[in-house]
């Protein structure tokens, strides 16, 4: 059992120790030799895209990069599953998408719109997710 200056001590190493290793990362993490966001790639189509993406609330339903709805698709990287040509087929669709029972909303997009929601999904598949992408799901395991 540790007496009261040797716990204090302890815990104040300890302390300073984590201190000092949270600075270290963050610095690290900061370098722009450590950037994987991909920031260089955004033009006023990805910029476009994203305000599409907010303004059709899209999350509500779909996934990127984790964040958002789970009752549709996770679109990360939707444009190296799927292609281009699927995609603008899906947004352009005259009636409402609906593969397995579940209903998108037909939207319609003229081909502006779609080319800047189409470069915005690519650019956010882009983006370096440190092996994530590589994860297979039970569900995609029998696809391949």
């Amino acid at each position: 059992m540790l007496s009261k200056s040797q716990a204090r001590s302890f815990f104040l190493g300890g302390t300073v120790v984590t201190f000092l290793a949270f600075i270290g990362l963050t610095v690290y993490s900061f370098k722009p030799s450590n950037d994987q966001s991909n920031h260089s790639q955004i033009d006023k189509k990805v910029v476009r895209g994203k305000e599409l993406w907010e303004s059709n609330n899209c999350m509500g339903c779909h996934t990127i990069l984790g964040e958002g709805g789970y009752y549709a698709p996770e679109l990360t990287k939707v444009i190296d599953r799927r292609g281009e040509g699927y995609v603008k087929a899906v947004l352009q669709s005259p009636v409402p998408w609906g593969p397995r029972g579940r209903k998108m909303v037909k939207y319609q997009m003229n081909n502006e719109d779609t080319e800047a929601l189409i470069a915005y999904l690519k650019w956010i598949g882009k983006i370096d997710l440190n092996g994530f992408d590589r994860v297979v799901s039970p569900l995609a395991k029998d696809k391949k």
